[in-house]
């Protein structure tokens, strides 16, 4: 039997969770381009090892994050791992615990 709680059991837990209370810690994360959404290509970057990755600034956040809102500024062509990313996961409570 698995310990993690589902996500629809996350909210009941913790109320706080939103994303209107996101601090956008998963986009100092490395993001890897492992489908094509149709992420612009000014936020794409080749690492060293060859793999298209989202470019992160100076700051560590991801260079389509708006600083001003901490939205995503390609939210409708983000890549796969932030659709995937969910509100509530035990990632996302990882991320916001660091």
């Amino acid at each position: 039997m698995s310990d993690l709680i589902p996500i629809e059991d996350i909210s009941d837990l913790d109320p706080d969770i939103t994303c209107n209370t996101c601090r956008a810690n998963c986009c100092k994360l490395e993001v890897m381009l492992i489908t094509d959404t149709g992420v612009p290509p000014r936020y794409i970057k080749t690492d060293k090892w060859g793999s298209e990755v989202m470019l992160r600034l100076d700051d560590g956040w991801c260079a389509a994050l708006d600083r001003d809102t901490h939205m995503c500024s390609i939210y409708e062509v983000r890549p796969l791992i932030c659709r995937e990313f969910e509100m509530g996961s035990y990632e996302c409570i990882e991320e916001r615990n660091n």
